[in-house]
């Protein structure tokens, strides 16, 4: 028996706004001077982004002021924007309704109804609250009330790669199992006001989206149009002397990341022989890998993973694409980049990868 992907269902808000204009639109947010001003437009221009969907916007036109409530103006008297509290009240709102479109999405094309899943897993690190949205699927889609709740939490870019894992290990224990993992990132509650270079450079990348999954075993019915990928391998890392490389923390107005410049240095120096060794364990070698879905945490870790990996910059296209089209959505991304490539039919075996917190890295292996 195997352990498949029968179905990837993703959303995204209705509203997007373009990198020129967000990155003007920042000036305001973050700058004291003007020279300060000049940065905030490279950067941003910098990022690898062209567009961005964002549960803030209530319309698509007119100014970033025009468009959205939620950030007032910089001020002495509110130096910071809204607090945790307001942001994650916020997210309490918004996640509901995406994670039932992406799940609906998932649901649908494996030709599964909701009555039949036995064990659900979601995914965030950008909001939490009890009950949470796992709630809105089993009343909306609707679930059993009896189905198998488990949260994966806080784990940052590669969360996805984690409720996998955790899928399969229900699929492999109890083979009628059927799995519904949903990722809900709204990644723009948590803007940074105030100039701090780091700060900006997650303002510029990140962003909001959903996407969800359906694991089964290989042998359970499923839509006989899917090609589902089978998930054949784990793997886990914490790179050395990395603990401070990448910090996701909670703070009074909002989390805060840190990314250090030592990053991609860190993943020239140790991915290949991680990496390799995992992927010797199960058959395989790097150059035998038809197609890598790489988180995008930015443009620069792509380079530095293509680079690392002794790959051409065409294996990361897609990861360089999706980020081009939606920015970081985190944990929700690469369910965006599998579900791409399961529509490129590209030749396998594939390796998704992804970074987080710590630095650690996460990579599962399909066919």
């Amino acid at each position: 028996m195997d352990v498949v992907i029968a179905g990837i269902g993703t959303a995204l808000p209705r509203h997007q706004i373009h990198q020129t204009l967000a990155g003007e639109a920042s000036v305001a947010y973050c700058c004291d001077e003007p020279g300060q001003a000049r940065s905030v437009g490279a950067l941003y221009r910098m990022s690898g982004v062209e567009t961005r969907r964002l549960v803030i916007l209530n319309q698509s036109d007119g100014t970033l002021a025009e468009r959205q409530e939620f950030y007032t103006a910089r001020t002495p008297e509110s130096p910071a924007g809204p607090t945790t509290g307001e942001r994650l009240e916020f997210f309490e709102r918004a996640a509901g309704p995406l994670a039932v479109e992406a799940a609906t999405k998932a649901l649908e094309r494996s030709g599964i109804e909701g009555r039949r899943v036995t064990h659900l897993v979601t995914v965030s690190c950008s909001g939490f609250s009890a009950p949470g949205f796992d709630y809105a699927l089993i009343d909306q889609l609707p679930l059993r009330p009896t189905v198998a709740r488990t949260q994966v939490g806080f784990m940052g870019c590669h969360a996805a790669l984690n409720a996998l894992r955790v899928a399969r290990a229900f699929v492999a224990a109890d083979p009628q199992a059927v799995v519904l993992v949903c990722c809900v990132e709204l990644c723009s509650l948590h803007y940074q006001y105030g100039w701090d270079p780091e700060q900006i450079v997650a303002n510029s990348l990140f962003s909001d989206g959903a996407a969800a999954c359906v694991i089964q075993s290989s042998d359970a019915d499923r839509a006989p149009s899917e090609r589902p990928f089978r998930i054949l391998a784990s793997g886990s890392t914490v790179l050395p002397n990395s603990r401070d490389a990448m910090t996701w923390r909670v703070g009074d107005h909002g989390f805060r990341m840190t990314l250090s410049s030592s990053v991609p240095g860190l993943l020239a120096q140790h991915l290949f022989p991680w990496l390799s060794e995992w992927l010797g364990n199960h058959g395989h070698r790097p150059e035998s890998i038809g197609a890598w879905a790489v988180h995008p945490g930015g443009p620069r870790i792509l380079q530095a993973f293509a680079e690392a990996m002794r790959l051409d910059p065409s294996h990361v296209d897609i990861s360089r694409e999706i980020l081009r089209q939606h920015g970081n959505m985190s944990s929700a991304t690469l369910l965006f980049i599998l579900d791409r490539l399961h529509a490129s039919q590209a030749a396998g075996p594939y390796v998704a990868i992804g970074f987080g917190p710590g630095l650690a890295a996460e990579a599962t292996l399909f066919e």
